[in-house]
């Protein structure tokens, strides 16, 4: 038997990071499924019902045609509309070298706010949106940040499952006192304990059944490498609230 003179390559830290980020952007995404699953089957069934009524139409003896010009309109508009749901999921699944721009974080959460609301229906949440206005611009790279903001709203639904109704979710942006953009995410769940916040971003600790515990110290990561830092506090009357600061892009503000 032949054995290969070639040894393994050593994997660099920064190799490792974006495996391991991938790894929790998949694990994120496959968490969402049941909502994204539900998402999809409204634009497939709006589809197959126009074509159906185009079917009947055409059956006719004497049609209308611009009954069915406005059916062919619908299943494009319906086919337009699944096939955003697939890129946004395609964008946030794949590798990808970093790219970071200089933007607002009202477009970066607005971007994946279908897949926000169709999670939290499926589970029977309620989810608001409060983002201040004339907030400064930061430099991000877009996907990763959605990636955190997506890891901290799949951590408060779960938290909120284990709650009586009304299950209440809430993204807001503000103006934190020094000066860096913040981005939170607020649930009404049971919140944490101190031991749970001690070791929140500890790799592979989690207080949810199944979890990857990668969630959490993934998304410090990517907060600190942005030049800003994510934290942890207790939401009034209940609950848990997560955020995320970003420094501003004081060239653009």
């Amino acid at each position: 038997m032949q054995h290969s003179d070639q040894t393994a390559q050593p994997v660099s830290a920064g190799e490792l990071q974006a495996r391991m980020l991938t790894v929790s952007r998949l694990a994120t995404i496959g968490e969402m499924a049941a909502g994204i699953a539900h998402e999809l089957n409204q634009p497939l069934t709006a589809i197959a019902n126009y074509a159906q009524a185009c079917e009947r139409l055409l059956a006719r003896p004497s049609f209308s045609l611009e009954d069915c010009r406005q059916a062919l309109r619908e299943i494009t508009v319906q086919a337009v509309r699944a096939s955003e749901i697939m890129r946004r999921l395609q964008s946030l699944a794949r590798s990808r070298a970093v790219d970071r721009t200089s933007t607002d974080v009202d477009s970066v959460i607005g971007a994946i706010m279908t897949l926000v609301h169709s999670d939290a229906r499926v589970h029977g949440v309620t989810v608001s949106l409060q983002l201040a206005t004339d907030l400064p611009r930061v430099t991000v790279d877009p996907v990763q940040i959605q990636h955190v903001i997506l890891n901290l709203v799949r951590n408060g639904i779960e938290a909120l499952s284990s709650v009586p109704e009304p299950r209440e979710l809430a993204i807001s942006t503000a103006l934190a006192t020094s000066g860096e953009v913040e981005i939170r995410v607020t649930d009404t769940g049971p919140g944490l304990d101190e031991a749970a916040v001690e070791r929140m971003f500890d790799p592979y600790f989690s207080t949810r059944d199944n979890a990857t515990g990668l969630g959490l110290p993934i998304s410090n990561t990517i907060a600190k490498a942005h030049g800003g830092s994510l934290g942890y506090r207790p939401n009034v009357p209940r609950g848990a609230c997560f955020f995320i600061r970003l420094p501003q892009d004081t060239a653009r503000s």
